[in-house]
């Protein structure tokens, strides 16, 4: 009997077999972009396709966007972990992260690779960080870049941002009033995004500033459904989530 398969037993002169543990899998935070699937990366496309565990957010509506974005890459016998989270700001979404990535670890303990998915980049205001905090100093990670929205949405608009040294600012709409007018009124070119119910409150800043008159108005950016609209035609009450505002540079050069 080879030494490697078992083991010196507790002192009782009794072999016990040597127990393999499996090396554990490796944790992709894979960035889809922003809605268009021929936006996803080639890399990306690799790993998704190649991952026996697939984890992505769901919303409390039931909707799961993410999915739905890459749901023709998907293959049957991939394992599919959803994630429910809250995305109202009355329900605190500390236990739903902790719950999926004690769900995400058991699966990579076990040996499993798996993939989150995350819209657009995970870095950049992306659901995956909060599930890389809780697990990345466990589990070899790796972050797969995506397109953000916020850049997709001023290539649909057709309007470029920042010229030379132009700064350009990414800005919740859910910052209370007087610090999203400060952080506006120095602005070389912004991008304000989860618009949702702070539309209106978004709306009269700009006109207060005089940047009205640049700023453009698009919602789920490169989506079938996407839509471009002026800002003054809209009811705040139909404005989404999923909707932002871009304020793009004066500077012109030649």
């Amino acid at each position: 009997m080879g030494s490697g398969e078992w083991g010196v037993g507790s002192g009782q002169g009794h072999p016990t077999p040597n127990i393999q543990h499996p090396t554990p899998g490796k944790l992709y935070g894979l960035g889809i972009g922003p809605g268009d699937p021929e936006l996803l990366t080639l890399k990306a496309h690799r790993i998704l396709t190649s991952v026996p565990v697939i984890a992505y957010p769901t919303m409390e509506s039931g909707k799961v966007l993410a999915r739905a974005i890459v749901a023709d890459f998907i293959r049957p016998e991939q394992l599919e972990v959803p994630m429910p989270l809250p995305f109202s700001v009355e329900r605190s979404s500390q236990p739903y992260y902790d719950t999926a990535a004690e769900t995400i670890a058991q699966h990579l303990a076990g040996g499993r690779d798996v993939a989150v998915l995350c819209e657009g980049d995970p870095m950049l205001y992306g659901s995956f960080m909060y599930i890389f905090n809780r697990l990345a100093d466990r589990f070899d990670t790796e972050v797969v870049p995506g397109i953000s929205s916020t850049f997709a949405s001023a290539a649909m608009l057709g309007a470029p941002l920042t010229y030379r040294n132009d700064v350009l600012s990414i800005m919740p709409a859910t910052l209370d009033e007087d610090t999203l007018r400060d952080r506006l009124a120095v602005a070389d070119a912004a991008i304000i995004i989860k618009l949702g119910r702070h539309f209106a409150k978004v709306r009269t800043i700009l006109d207060e500033l005089g940047l009205l008159s640049r700023a453009l108005y698009i919602e789920r950016a490169t989506m079938p459904n996407q839509q471009i609209r002026p800002i003054a035609d809209l009811d705040p009450a139909d404005v989404p989530y999923w909707a932002l505002i871009l304020v793009p540079s004066e500077t012109r050069p030649q």
